[in-house]
Formats: structure tokens, sequence, C-alpha cells
């Protein structure tokens, strides 16, 4: 197995296995470490259809805002290494001077699209997504993979770097996964760390609203107010930082669209943010 810990060597390998391998895909796996079972489903997809993985575990500062978690993420390094060993995946983990080697006022920065970008997550932690498309962007040219593999359950995220791939023409496949959830139904997280064991019990509340939301659209109900007041009515005691019922624009609207609405959810339970979804 190979690890890798500058942009450099990681650069210097990518080429060298493209020129002795001109024919095999390559897939990236973007992460932020502290590895679970749905970061270890994008692996394996990328595992069974690339040649080659890399999975890229670092922290991203950029795309935490002043207070929030960055200092206290879970970091796993070694217990994340040895999961990639399992799968035969090789890692990418640079450090921050690495990813950033300029002072903040040299750095080229990319903007996320505004309307993509400033709602939801974006309204809730100002700069989010800017940080997310300037890392995920140096990880696309460090590594250049044929495909990237990435969770439904960021949403907002999945939507806002198909769009750049889309406008700056990248070559680059985004392969999308569907959410993870453990024997309960919670959706997978890093943040899970955080609950403890009545705490979890409490979040199950996230994913049992998601399931009353699908029932009632299953029978036939479609106004986006009422399947709100359907789902939200389960998670009495937890505090709702939003639900929304939005198009793929994350535009809010009033009717279930087939094949065009997520309903996204985040909620606090003892500060920890969980966020979860239902794609229609």
């Amino acid at each position: 197995m190979q690890i890798f810990k500058t942009t450099k060597d990681m650069q210097t390998f990518i080429q060298n296995y493209k020129i002795k391998n001109p024919t095999h895909k390559i897939g990236l796996v973007p992460t932020m470490g502290a590895l679970h079972n749905g970061h270890l489903s994008l692996i394996r997809q990328s595992v069974e259809s690339c040649e080659l993985t890399i999975v890229s575990i670092f922290v991203n500062p950029t795309q935490f805002g002043k207070n929030e978690d960055f200092n206290k993420y879970p970091r796993k390094e070694e217990a994340d290494i040895n999961l990639c060993k399992s799968l035969n995946a090789v890692v990418f983990m640079p450090t921050i001077d690495e990813m950033y080697p300029y002072k903040d006022d040299m750095q080229i920065k990319l903007k996320a699209p505004q309307s993509l970008s400033n709602t939801l997550e974006g309204k809730a932690r100002a700069g989010h997504f800017d940080g997310v498309v300037q890392v995920v962007l140096k990880l696309f040219n460090i590594v250049t993979p044929h495909r990237a593999f990435f969770g439904k359950k960021d949403a907002q995220q999945l939507l806002i770097i198909k769009q750049m791939i889309e406008d700056l023409f990248l070559p680059i496949e985004i392969v999308e996964s569907q959410i993870i959830r453990d024997e309960n139904g919670l959706a997978l997280s890093s943040r899970n760390a955080y609950l403890n064991d009545d705490e979890k019990n409490e979040a199950l509340k996230i994913s049992k609203s998601l399931r009353e939301a699908s029932k009632a659209i299953i029978n036939g109900e479609t106004n986006s107010k009422k399947i709100k007041e359907i789902a939200t009515k389960v998670l009495e005691g937890l505090e709702i930082e939003y639900f929304e019922i939005v198009n793929k624009k994350l535009e809010t609207i009033k009717t279930i669209e087939k094949n065009n609405t997520i309903i996204l959810i985040v909620v606090r339970i003892n500060g920890v943010r969980l966020l979860d979804n239902l794609w229609l």
C-alpha cells in the first residue's frame, strides 16, 4: 500500500501510472477522514469500477466557519490508513501547508455558484461551499481522476460539485452513492461520534421523519406543506434548523415533482448538526 503526503509525490505517482497504464481508470474518493461505512461504500464502488483508487484524507480548513468544529473534527489517521489498505486503495494525506502553500491574500479562490450555495447549508454556514469547491478542484488537479465518488447524503455539496464540473469543462465523471445507514436507520456521519447512546436514539427521529414523508407521497400526497407537517411531527423535541422540499436547483417547491425533488433536513442534538435527505 502507498501513502503520499505531498502534492508533488502524488502527482509524480499519477503521471507515471498513466504512462504505464494508459487505458486504466483512476477513481478519487475525497474524504475528511474518520472513515465509516458510508466512505467505505464509496471506496468499494471505486475499487470495483477503476483499476486505481485514490482516497484523499484531508480536513479542509477553508470550509469551516469561525465558530465551527475544525479543531474538534474527529481524526483517526491510523484506522483510516488500515481501512484503505484493506481495500487496496492508495492514500493521499496532505498537510494544510501542502494544500494551501500561500498566504490567504496570495491564494486564488474559487466561488461556488450563488444560487446553489447561498441557501440551506450555505445560508447557515457562510463561505462553506467556497471552501468545498476550492479544495475539491485542487484534488481534481492533483489526482486527475477519471471518476470521483460522492455520497448523496451531502446533497447540496453534490449538486454544486456537478455544476463545477459542467462549468469548468472538467473531464471527470461524478459517481453518486446512496446514503448508507446503520441498522437502526441513522445516516452515517463522522459527527455521529459526538453523540451518546441517548442522543443517537433521539437522532433516529430524523430518518423516521423522512420515512413518514415517503409514505405520504406513496399514498398520493403531493402538497409540500402537508408533507412537511406530517414529517416534522416526528421531530418533536428536536431543534430543527431547516426542513425543506426543493428541486435539484434547490428552489423551494409547493408540489412534489417526479424525479426532481429532494427533501432536506438538518437538526441539532446537543449542538451537533445532523444532516439527512430523501431524493425522489
